[in-house]
């Protein structure tokens, strides 16, 4: 398996251990569509990490999503082509077969309404649900594009949370994402449009709510009960791989 996009940093988190792992690359050198989301993966999985808490910036597709809102999104839809979307692609011998695995609920349930708790007690705006679509980028959409994607019925527009969300389901674990809006995409009329100026400012205006509940929630979910939850996974990825005859 290829090296991940930057070095794991371990450490603990009140007593809790954690790994750090930046998926562009600590300097955002790795562009949305080459970054290694298996080797990512797989190198989380190997330090036997049993949750992805990620968080990504996002465009928002909904009027009531304003800049500077958090969304635990709990649906996804791919307008991905160009990335590897499973572990199980015949070329490692530890993951031999074919893995059709269910993504109905793509997202940890468990896990998000951890994190949708979290947030309102620490009185922060944020939206319990809303689908993702996940587009190849590195560009923004076209305004055509934008409005289409609302039509489809999608809240919120980024260019990673595929095949991320699904490599974490192939390998066992609880997934949830922290969302972002930045700014409104291009469809909003008399907004300003999307631009890489206006998205670092807002996250950087912004940072320190997604921190505070990651700060908070690491320490609650290690004290938490998971093995059902985390059986339930590994269960549904042994029943969704064909194996080859021998």
């Amino acid at each position: 398996m290829p090296l991940p996009s930057d070095a794991l940093i371990l450490g603990k988190i009140k007593n809790v251990n954690c790994v750090l792992l930046a998926r562009h690359g600590r300097h955002h050198t790795i562009m949305p569509s080459n970054v290694n989301y298996r080797a990512n993966i797989w190198a989380l999985k190997e330090e036997n990490c049993s949750h992805v808490l990620v968080t990504t910036a996002c465009g928002s597709l909904r009027e009531e999503i304003q800049p500077g809102d958090l969304i635990m999104i709990d649906q996804f839809i791919d307008r991905t082509t160009k990335r590897h979307y499973t572990l199980y692609d015949g070329q490692c011998s530890t993951l031999p077969g074919v893995c059709h695995i269910p993504m109905a609920e793509p997202f940890c349930t468990k896990t998000r309404e951890v994190l949708i708790e979290i947030a309102k007690k620490l009185g922060l705006q944020c939206h319990s649900k809303g689908t993702m679509i996940t587009i190849e980028g590195p560009r923004f959409s076209s305004r055509a594009e934008s409005l289409m994607f609302r039509s489809w019925g999608a809240d919120v527009i980024n260019m990673t949370t595929v095949p991320e969300v699904i490599l974490a389901k192939e390998a066992g674990m609880s997934y949830a994402s922290i969302a972002m809006a930045t700014d409104y995409d291009c469809w909003k009329e008399h907004e300003e449009t999307v631009s890489v100026d206006k998205v670092l400012k807002t996250l950087k205006e912004n940072a320190n709510k997604a921190t505070s509940i990651l700060l908070t929630a690491i320490p609650l979910i290690g004290s938490m009960e998971w093995t059902d939850t985390l059986h339930t996974l590994k269960t549904t990825v042994q029943c969704s791989v064909i194996l080859p005859k021998q």
